[in-house]
């Protein structure tokens, strides 16, 4: 089941029911935003973080802004229909696009069942970059061709991610991840002036750990300590190879995972 409607109201509907319009301006242009959540026996993990992103990112975008009670409505009837099976692990995903010209924003919200991911990944460097200065720096979007390009070539080499730049060189973030760095044993993740996503797992990282924002530079992945990405489905997940690099999973990102896993089972909505 889905939930689907405007950004006021809505309704639980089949999956064989869905249908956007042609006319919608996320379909057309990419004009939407969303947001994807892990769900664990039944309850989303930091949901308010995210409402709030969606919040920031329909703003960025100039759309009339969602609703949260809506949204919250929306989310927790989709996960009282979900089976159980799905309730266990699951992706609950958010999306909310400028809709019909002439009509009101579309918002729809699915659950899928979810496999936990490897305690481990791999990444490649590519030669494309993140821009700093667009306009809609900083927002989730469903304008999402670059990301996929970029997620293909990754794929192409037996890798899960890729790892950008942005346009002055500087260490940016993944196509579905933000990237830290350990230097000297401390974590270490480009600051927001990058050009990267404010990831909500990202900034638990800080707060939880006191990781530091920073200006990296690109070719400090080929000395860093330690790699990891996070995400919300990829929690924190050690990168044990970089391109052509071999990389040990390292003592600060092993503590750093499974104190995440602990806060995050014990924290529902951080």
């Amino acid at each position: 089941m889905l939930w689907f409607g405007t950004r006021d109201a809505g309704s639980l509907i089949g999956d064989d029911q869905a249908a956007v319009s042609p006319a919608d301006r996320g379909f057309t242009v990419g004009e939407g935003v969303f947001e994807t959540l892990v769900v664990r026996h039944g309850r989303p993990f930091a949901l308010e973080r995210h409402l709030e992103r969606l919040l920031n990112s329909a703003a960025i975008l100039r759309l009339p802004a969602p609703d949260p009670a809506v949204v919250r409505s929306a989310a927790a009837a989709v996960l009282d229909t979900a089976s159980g099976t799905v309730l266990e692990r699951a992706r609950l995903r958010i999306t909310y696009t400028a809709g019909d010209p002439q009509g009101l924003p579309t918002l729809m919200v699915t659950c899928m069942a979810f496999q936990e991911l490897p305690d481990r990944t791999t990444a490649i460097t590519v030669p494309w970059v993140r821009n700093e200065r667009s306009g809609i720096a900083g927002a989730k979007s469903t304008s999402y061709a670059e990301n996929a390009v970029a997620l293909a070539k990754a794929r192409g080499a037996h890798a899960t991610e890729a790892i950008l730049a942005n346009t002055v060189d500087q260490l940016c973030e993944g196509t579905t991840s933000n990237v830290f760095v350990v230097i000297d044993g401390l974590a270490l993740t480009p600051a927001l002036a990058s050009g990267c996503l404010p990831g909500v797992t990202r900034q638990l990282v800080i707060e939880w750990f006191r990781a530091d924002e920073a200006t990296l530079p690109y070719d400090i992945l080929h000395t860093a300590d330690e790699i990891f990405l996070t995400s919300s489905t990829r929690g924190i997940q050690p990168v044990v190879r970089l391109d052509d690099r071999v990389l040990d999973v390292g003592p600060v990102t092993a503590r750093l995972r499974g104190e995440f896993l602990e806060l995050a089972a014990d924290n529902v909505n951080p």
